[in-house]
């Protein structure tokens, strides 16, 4: 009896904490026909705003899965002083609220910051403008790639990278030919990972970006400038998208494991 309230106090907190949102996001957005919420994503603000969001979610990805790459063969394969120290300041973007980072990068860059002004001066905006919202996505998405990487790579030990580097292998051929091979599903999952958090920032982006429409405005923003105007269609319409895009790259992350389970079953 325990078993099969259980099952279904489980089972009512995934329907009423994650299926409903979206089932309700897609029904509002389909309110007034497939056709007009097809066409509100037509607007040339949406556009901009979801080629903004793509554009920095690609940055954010290419720079925090190299750094991350980096970051976790430093942290699993060296220890040397303030190691523990670099583990928890990877942790902080996790720790700190994104409106606090937010302004912090306005703090630095603003208008009224410590080096705004002169990058002003000679013609360099970040806060407010396009840099910003890069600086703030890659700090909030630092961590994703580094945190699953880091117990993959502690798990792999140094033998058969030790063993390379006998042979003559250099660090980029163990790299690439040793180390991440073996952990391309820890790094796949850490990647996307780094996609779906770079794709739906709202604090951090908020704050640095100024809501420029058709400017600084990525999708969680827009989406925002949207429902505040009382365009209820199009916001929905927008948040179905984003959310269609970041739950992709969930389930892709799924995928490997489930491939590996169906092989082992065919086998």
């Amino acid at each position: 009896m325990k078993k099969i309230a259980l099952w279904g106090a489980t089972w009512v907190l995934l329907v009423v904490v994650l299926l409903l949102p979206p089932i309700v996001v897609v029904t509002e957005a389909l309110k007034s026909g497939l056709l007009a919420s097809l066409a509100t994503l037509k607007d040339p603000d949406g556009i901009a705003a979801i080629w903004l969001t793509l554009e920095t979610t690609v940055v954010a990805v290419c720079f925090n899965t190299l750094c991350g790459i980096l970051a976790a063969w430093l942290l699993t394969k060296y220890r040397f002083p303030g190691r523990a120290a670099l583990l928890v300041m990877v942790e902080l973007p996790l720790s700190i609220s994104p409106v606090v980072s937010g302004l912090v990068w306005l703090l630095l860059f603003g208008a009224q910051g410590w080096w705004g002004p002169a990058l002003e001066r000679a013609g360099i905006h970040v806060a407010f403008a396009v840099p910003g919202i890069m600086l703030a996505t890659l700090f909030v998405t630092l961590p994703y790639v580094v945190r699953t990487l880091v117990p993959y790579m502690e798990h792999q030990g140094r033998d058969t990278e030790e063993a390379a580097a006998l042979a003559g292998a250099g660090f980029w051929q163990i790299l690439l030919r040793v180390t991440l091979p073996d952990a391309r599903v820890a790094l796949f999952s850490g990647v996307l990972l780094t996609t779906a958090r770079a794709m739906g920032e709202f604090g951090a982006v908020s704050v640095v970006s100024g809501h420029i429409p058709g400017l600084t405005e990525t999708m969680p923003l827009h989406i925002e400038s949207l429902y505040n105007g009382y365009q209820t269609v199009a916001a929905f319409t927008m948040a179905a998208l984003l959310a269609c895009m970041a739950m992709a790259a969930v389930f892709l992350r799924s995928a490997p494991a489930a491939w590996a389970r169906y092989r082992e079953v065919q086998e």
